[in-house]
């Protein structure tokens, strides 16, 4: 715990202020021994070369770890002004973080991924008596939910390039940004204009959109491929959920103490975050962890040269360099890679089904059924329950199926493996949304919370599969690539309540849900032909991983393990002798 208290953006605080005297790093302890590597003082060292320039010229200057790219081990043999790990044991990287502290990582960022998401559904009970409120139509105050997500689909494109710098890492944007979306609940929840509000609902959705679109990234950093998968999981659990789960925290408050109410309860939870996350939040990008521990090892050795590989990287970017990495290349990857093309749209898809709830529900249950509005938005809960279950049935086929895949090929898997439970997902999500449609306010009222829970069921079986496989797809660019689907599906969930409004009460449930479905029809071959033709798309793209490079690093694994096994058996021998 001292450790991940001594990473989190607080402890770094504190050891910057006091100089490494409190919460200190091994390097700053009274009796470090330095590695031989490091204990020459050869300022005549040259630098290492310029890393290869990759796509569009830039050069990258993060590699999450994945099946084909994980942390460097020993290079520090090889040039001694070379930062790298003290061996592949070493505690401070996150692949080599005990299971608890992984699990606590993971339950961190679906805090800060619930607490930020809530806050796009927090208005929807709000809408009528914040149309009443600022005299503006229905439609209009719908805009409390649409300029949110709106919000955090543009943000990542500015943010989350950013938590890629190593410089930076990923915590503190985290925790900066949460830090703002704390303060600007206060205004949203005493404004007293309708401008006001729309300007700032959508910098709340804005500030709080790094760890929406990069906290795949953070976890990508820290569990090895086989193990992945269940903390992606857990990670779109919190993002599919936390939706549905805002109007039922504001429903009652809303309904007995007004609009206002729904933003005093943001508050609340998210300052309630932020201080837990501020001093429990680990810092995961291992360029930022390396780039820290060659500042220590300069101060320590007073030899300058000293850098790390990613601050060797960085050390080359021009502006222009700069300028893509932090602007750019999100939007060049959104128009470029057909396989991010085709993910993006369908991923908006399910969004745009999640927030046409937002509307549909309340005509059903409020409207067909009679309910209260705090009772009206309880059938969420069953969209939750349905993604507890299919979380479970989805962490049960990576149990038994897919680690032993990744086992047999030492991680190094390719990643259209990643999509088998995406086949069946993608089959019962039309089923749920015309469920839905043609029994709700014709059959008892269990029959569209049912429809509604099997909806959230399927939705682990395409969110943890698609997501997963963009981080293993484009390893260099993870962060670009999930900033990529963030912002293209929340353009989808972001339109769709104001289209959700006269499409339900022009058409009726039923037949704006038919419309949905059958977008969910023409999108059923979508996985079977990422798994027959991604690697044929991979192969032709110059950011994702190619088969050849999975292969290479399959069979460096292997000579590895020979390797080992070898010196094993000559110990064994001398033993014996």
């Amino acid at each position: 715990m001292r450790a991940t208290i001594r990473d989190s953006f607080v402890g770094q605080v504190i050891n910057a202020v006091t100089n490494g005297r409190l919460l200190p790093y091994p390097e700053e302890e009274p009796g470090f021994v330095l590695p031989p590597q490091y204990r020459q003082h050869d300022k005549g060292s040259s630098p290492l070369p310029r890393p290869r320039p990759g796509v569009m010229g830039e050069t990258p200057v993060s590699e999450v770890p994945t099946p084909c790219h994980t942390p460097v081990t020993g290079e520090g043999d090889a040039n001694p002004n070379l930062v790298t790990w003290y061996g592949p044991e070493n505690p401070e990287n996150p692949m080599n973080w005990s299971t608890g502290k992984k699990c606590w990582l993971t339950g961190t960022i679906m805090l800060l991924t619930t607490s930020i998401y809530m806050g796009s559904s927090i208005w929807a009970p709000a809408i009528e008596q914040g149309a009443e409120y600022f005299h503006v139509g229905l439609v209009a105050s719908t805009l409390g939910i649409s300029l949110f997500v709106l919000g955090y689909a543009t943000g990542p494109l500015f943010l989350s390039p950013i938590t890629e710098i190593p410089a930076i890492g990923r915590t503190s944007p985290y925790i900066v940004t949460l830090l703002v979306y704390c303060v600007l609940q206060l205004p949203n929840a005493l404004v007293t204009n309708f401008p006001g509000f729309c300007v700032l609902r959508f910098l709340s959705g804005f500030v709080g959109s790094p760890a929406l679109a990069t906290g795949g990234a953070s976890l990508s950093d820290a569990f090895a491929p086989h193990k992945l998968p269940y903390a992606m999981a857990l990670y779109n659990l919190a993002a599919a959920s936390a939706p549905g789960l805002g109007p039922i925290l504001s429903g009652f408050a809303v309904d007995v103490l007004g609009w206002r109410w729904a933003f005093w309860e943001m508050l609340l939870l998210s300052a309630g975050s932020l201080i837990i996350l501020s001093f429990t939040m680990p810092e995961t990008s291992a360029d930022t962890i390396l780039c820290r521990r060659a500042a220590r090892l300069r101060r320590l050795t007073g030899n300058p040269h000293l850098r790390s590989a990613s601050e060797i990287a960085q050390s080359h970017l021009s502006a222009r360099e700069l300028l893509i990495q932090a602007l750019i290349r999100p939007l060049y990857m959104t128009v470029t890679e057909p396989i991010i093309i085709a993910i993006n749209i369908y991923i908006g898809l399910l969004y745009a089904v999640l927030y046409s709830f937002f509307e549909s529900f309340p005509i059903v249950f409020a409207e067909g059924y009679g309910w209260s509005l705090g009772v009206s938005e309880l059938p969420f809960a069953g969209i939750l329950v349905g993604e507890i279950a299919g979380l479970g049935v989805y962490m049960w086929w990576n149990r038994v199926a897919y680690e032993g895949m990744c086992k047999r090929v030492h991680g190094h898997i390719e990643p259209e493996k990643t999509l088998t439970m995406s086949l069946p997902g993608a089959v019962v999500l039309p089923v749920a949304i015309f469920w839905f449609g043609w029994t709700a306010n014709r059959t008892h009222w269990l029959s569209p919370v049912f429809a509604a829970g099997l909806f959230g069921f399927v939705i682990d079986w395409l969110f943890a599969p698609f997501l997963t496989y963009l981080t293993y797809a484009y390893p260099q660019y993870a962060a670009s690539a999930l900033a990529s689907n963030d912002f293209v599906r929340s353009l989808f969930g972001a339109g769709m309540p104001l289209a959700s409004q006269p499409l339900f009460h022009n058409l009726g449930v039923a037949w704006g849900n038919t419309i949905l479905g059958c977008c969910g029809v023409l999108f059923v071959p979508l996985p079977w032909i990422l798994i027959r033709s991604g690697p044929w798309l991979r192969e032709r793209s110059p950011m994702a991983v190619h088969d050849k490079e999975i292969l290479a690093a399959r069979i460096a694994a292997d000579e590895a393990e020979r390797a080992g096994v070898a010196s094993m058996a000559g110990v064994g021998g001398e033993g014996g002798v």
